[in-house]
């Protein structure tokens, strides 16, 4: 049963969440509420394209106001738990929040369509592989760089430090970010990840996102976690972020990790290469891409 929360109860929720919604898809949800036809399912569907609104969704669901036994994280989920209200009133405060100049969403136009590419991906690529929770693979795939937007608004040469951090074939990317401004978006967004009250080992893959190498090699890490992590960084490789992000035309760091995570994975480069044809048949990913490139 669903349960609607008081204005008040949504600006505490709403501290410390500032990654701004994308301006489309809050006018889209606002839409949706109005239509004669409208479905907890498909709020669902449209809140799910954006990292702003899906933090604070499950954020909320995952607050004291709620009692769940288990941490939330797939937003289909937690939008049938909180029902229409709770989440349009979520909606309204997020928009009030979330103005945007037109460069602001220019600026943020190669982040939020990479989330979104690669969270698809994700799960895409974990239903191909039988891992049993693509839901998970979505959200950490929609999550991992979302400290992103918040160094861009507190670093005006962020997407400069970016193309320097994914040039650099003999350092992982977070190494260059902290030498350069002293902290990184994978250290970042694992607070974030920890503000919605995500699940624990969510929050590792986030900051671990970037040095896949040492958490592979620690026999104690989650099994999970580390089929998720995997499962991110072929969706990263298949869509190439170093691309969209990095503005290289090298993925270093696949270069590296990349016969371990298929190794991990079971899968034989045909294997990949076959997914991501599939993934590139759903409009997904980089079509063009060559594993052997």
């Amino acid at each position: 049963m669903s349960t609607d929360l008081t204005p008040e109860q949504i600006q505490h929720i709403m501290q410390g969440v500032a990654i701004p919604p994308q301006p489309q898809v809050l006018v889209d949800v606002q839409m949706e509420q109005f239509s004669p036809h409208c479905s907890l399912d498909s709020i669902a569907r449209l809140i799910s394209q954006d990292v702003g609104l899906s933090g604070s969704i499950l954020k909320t669901v995952n607050s004291r106001f709620f009692k769940h036994t288990n941490k939330i994280t797939s937003i289909t989920q937690a939008v049938n738990l909180l029902g229409v209200n709770s989440v349009v009133n979520l909606v309204n405060a997020q928009s009030i929040r979330g103005v945007l100049s037109d460069d602001d969403i220019i600026a943020l136009g190669r982040f939020w369509d990479s989330a979104m590419d690669v969270a698809m991906t994700s799960a895409t690529v974990a239903k191909h592989i039988g891992f049993p929770f693509p839901d998970e693979a979505y959200t950490l795939g929609l999550f991992h760089n979302c400290a992103i937007p918040l160094l861009m608004g507190r670093f005006k040469k962020y997407p400069q430090v970016q193309a320097e951090a994914y040039a650099r074939p003999d350092r992982d990317i977070t190494a260059t970010e902290n030498s350069l401004i002293n902290t990184n978006h994978a250290v970042v967004g694992y607070y974030v990840a920890k503000s919605w009250n995500l699940p624990r080992y969510l929050c590792e893959a986030i900051h671990e996102h970037h040095k896949v190498d040492k958490t592979f090699a620690d026999e104690r890490a989650d099994g999970k976690k580390k089929t998720l992590l995997a499962i991110l960084k072929m969706a990263e490789h298949i869509c190439q972020s170093h691309k969209t992000l990095g503005k290289q035309d090298r993925d270093y760091e696949w270069e590296r990790i990349g016969q371990n995570i298929l190794i991990y994975t079971g899968l034989t480069q045909y294997d990949f290469e076959t997914i991501t044809a599939i993934v590139g048949e759903l409009g997904l990913g980089n079509s063009d891409y060559c594993l052997l490139e």
